[in-house]
């Protein structure tokens, strides 16, 4: 398997269980309708636990742009490949949240609250305000980004042995910080499957809340620069 479909192949499978657990506990007449927080917490967590463990032999296993980029600001990956890395995790993130789309079709055709339906999608904060916002990305990126820093290996990423250790951040980053925006601490968890809903016909959607779009962006991506540079400073 090369490394870039080995990204594109786990972001999917990140997407699928997270994707796929937030439509289970919002749309209409699903077996784990309004089941609640804590499913979805591990919901993701599980998802990042195999997508790591699939994805890691041949790609390191990040998953997410902001932890390419800051490994390569941290001088364990090549910077040449960030480009592919991150197209082919926004692909993944694309890729998966339509298979949760497919999947769950009837329930989407059930559900008439919109803002429900774009969930399963992307984050939104509960109060918004942007830039509050992003600093609270930015500081779960922040953390989920110097843990990986300490587990990822020379040059490559994160091995098998770390999809445990990893996904035990995600759910607890879901459970302490994942209260006022939805944690997408990953930019290509929440631009592939926001487009994906721009474009897919879902049945009576409303918009794709663009405005809010550049904050699951921005503040992962400076979390995950801040934590890179205080392990360079601590190394």
């Amino acid at each position: 398997m090369s490394a870039f479909f080995a990204e594109f192949l786990g972001t999917a499978i990140v997407l699928i269980f997270g994707g796929g657990v937030v439509a289970n506990v919002v749309l209409e007449q699903t077996k784990g309708n309004n089941s609640g927080w804590i499913v979805i917490t591990f919901g993701w967590a599980v998802g990042v636990f195999t997508g790591v463990l699939i994805s890691a032999p041949y790609s390191g296993a990040h998953l997410n742009p902001a932890i390419t980029i800051a490994l390569v600001i941290a001088h364990k990956f090549s910077v040449s490949l960030l480009p592919g890395y991150i197209l082919a995790q926004i692909s993944g993130a694309m890729f998966g949240s339509f298979l949760v789309w497919l999947a769950y079709k009837k329930h989407f055709d059930a559900t008439k609250d919109t803002n429900s339906k774009l969930a399963i999608f992307c984050t939104a904060p509960n109060i918004r305000s942007y830039w509050h916002n992003a600093l609270t990305e930015t500081i779960g990126t922040f953390v989920l980004t110097i843990a990986v820093l300490y587990m990822a290996t020379p040059e490559v990423g994160l091995g098998s042995l770390n999809a445990l250790p990893v996904a035990l951040v995600v759910l607890g980053l879901g459970l302490s910080l994942g209260g006022p925006t939805g944690y997408a601490i990953n930019p290509a968890r929440d631009f592939g499957p926001r487009l994906m809903h721009f474009i897919l016909p879902i049945s009576n959607k409303r918009n794709s809340d663009w405005s809010y779009a550049w904050v699951p962006i921005i503040g992962p991506i400076a979390g995950a620069c801040l934590a890179s540079l205080l392990f360079l400073f601590l190394s």
